[in-house]
């Protein structure tokens, strides 16, 4: 028994061991260093305290500004648990309940069904279940900038088809993220904005995170989007003096620091904290599974994983037998990665400027490991290869069209199919002669503008903006009985990011150019 008791002691102390900050450098250099990224900011939390920060690389390549514990980055759909919070602190004040129906609080609220309207309770705005296939109606939202406002998405709801039965099957969302932001503007008397400020920000002290508008040199250090170039990264969207109040906001449009993110992990994995941010009621109900999700390949292969779930803004699952709290976010030239292990008390976060998609998934998996299998010594340049297989079986399936070969349609091959079309939530887009080519413009979204192009038989659009890096298919079709033409988008890519949901689209001529 004595010598049980002594193993036991020794299996603790290994698993609460102080963690190696020079280990930890090697991943965060390496993974830096591989993916050759503008900049990155990682931090780890443990038992309440910061144990390793590490900020490599500049605001906007080639400027010399180094980044820092203060300096602000998009966090993306990290927001969604900063919303779900908020909801939770208003179930806490007695402002509102999960399963309150949505229309309480936006009567003007519609889905396609109306069944499902009426039976849309708050906790389904959070949790991916409404029946929409993935990403559905994103184009409202991104790329930014854009023209839809928070109503245009409510009224927007109603024409997306839904592509599964309601709560039968998990499809990310973002829209209905947007939604719940309003739900709690409404419940909570005030904006969004002002109840993010008033509800979580001045609260928790979160002084450097940003929500809402403002001014860009009045707050200062604050990170630029970078695509990577064959020259380097290069600043893409960068911000204006003013930063605007974007739509998204609720699903992906708060900014905060490294630092303050610590913070933000601190209060989830410290539950006994005085004052508390939440009861232990509603961080049961955020960190509730609520909606299965799929075991994917990696995560059983990785992680040894054998459940995961979506709670209210929060991705649950196990690795190595520890339960873990997490989420990602993803905007054209910022990524982010919160990482809670609450059975160890550790959190992990990395945010990056550039295209960091592969760094985010290996970086991650490396510093998880050494908290949940210390004794598999990870290393950066394990899990990059083993990406690096998996997306070549991928693409070798599903292989990207070789369209090198394209030409610019001439406005003569397009004669048939020009004109002004409208889709019922996207609104318009006109596809008109300019000289002898075809441009496509959509009147609320005008980052998505280019031209059309002829590859063999099949038509197009290259985008004006780089940074836009999902080019569509056009598909043409004359409405039956006489009617007028008919457009739907497909991706070029079968990889292309979902939240350019070309397929929700169903335009139909309105007029001929002008």
């Amino acid at each position: 028994m004595k010598r049980l008791l002594v193993l036991l002691a020794l299996s603790s102390s290994a698993a609460h061991a102080a963690p190696d900050s020079a280990t930890f450098d090697a991943a965060v250099q390496q993974a830096f260093d591989r993916y050759r990224l503008p900049g990155m900011a990682v931090g780890i939390i443990r038992d309440g305290e910061v144990v390793y920060t590490r900020t490599l690389g500049e605001l906007e390549s080639g400027s010399g500004e180094k980044i820092d514990n203060d300096t602000l980055f998009k966090i993306a759909s990290n927001s969604k648990a900063m919303t779900a919070g908020v909801l939770a602190r208003l179930v806490d004040a007695g402002k509102l309940k999960w399963d309150d129906p949505v229309t309480k609080y936006l009567p003007q609220f519609r889905m396609h069904d109306p069944w499902v309207t009426q039976q849309m309770q708050v906790r389904d705005l959070l949790i991916h279940n409404s029946g929409l296939g993935l990403g559905a109606g994103d184009l409202m939202l991104w790329p930014e900038p854009n023209r839809f406002t928070r109503d245009d998405i409510i009224a927007g709801l109603q024409h997306l088809k839904p592509t599964h039965s309601f709560r039968a099957t998990y499809a990310y969302d973002n829209l209905l993220y947007v939604v719940a932001g309003e739900v709690a503007a409404a419940a909570g008397d005030a904006s969004y904005e002002e109840l993010v400020k008033r509800q979580l920000f001045q609260p928790l002290g979160l002084s450097r995170c940003q929500v809402g508008e403002w001014n860009r040199a009045d707050v200062g250090n604050v990170a630029q989007p970078h695509m990577r170039t064959p020259q380097g990264n290069r600043v893409i969207r960068e911000d204006e003096e003013i930063v605007p109040n974007v739509t998204s906001m609720a699903a992906g449009g708060i900014r905060c620091s490294l630092d303050d993110m610590l913070t933000w992990m601190r209060m989830w994995l410290s539950p006994d904290a005085t004052p508390a941010w939440l009861s232990p009621a509603q961080r049961k109900a955020v960190w509730t599974p609520h909606m299965p999700m799929p075991v994917g390949a990696r995560m059983r292969t990785w992680d040894n994983s054998h459940f995961s779930a979506y709670g209210y803004g929060w991705r649950l699952s196990d690795v190595d037998g520890a339960w873990k709290v997490a989420h990602t976010g993803t905007l054209a030239g910022m990524y982010s990665s919160v990482i809670l292990l609450p059975d160890q008390r550790t959190g992990i976060v990395i945010l990056i400027n550039g295209e960091g998609e592969a760094a985010r998934t290996v970086l991650g998996q490396v510093l998880t490991k050494h908290f949940t299998a210390p004794q598999s010594s990870p290393t950066v340049a394990y899990y990059a290869d083993l990406l690096d297989q998996e997306r070549a079986g991928e693409r070798a399936a599903r292989p990207k069209p070789d369209t090198r070969h394209r030409k610019t349609a001439s406005a003569r091959s397009l004669a048939a199919w020009t004109g002004h079309y409208r889709d019922p939530w996207f609104g318009d887009v006109t596809l008109c002669p300019q000289g002898d080519r075809v441009r496509f413009v959509a009147v609320r979204s005008p980052m998505l503008a280019g031209t059309v192009m002829r590859v063999d038989e099949r038509w197009l659009v290259d985008w004006d903006d780089d940074s836009v890096d999902a080019e569509p298919w056009l598909h043409f079709a004359m409405a039956p009985a006489g009617g007028d033409a008919g457009l739907t988008l497909s991706h070029v890519d079968p990889d292309a990011d979902f939240s350019y949901d070309y397929a929700d689209l169903d335009f139909h001529r309105t007029q001929a150019c002008r």
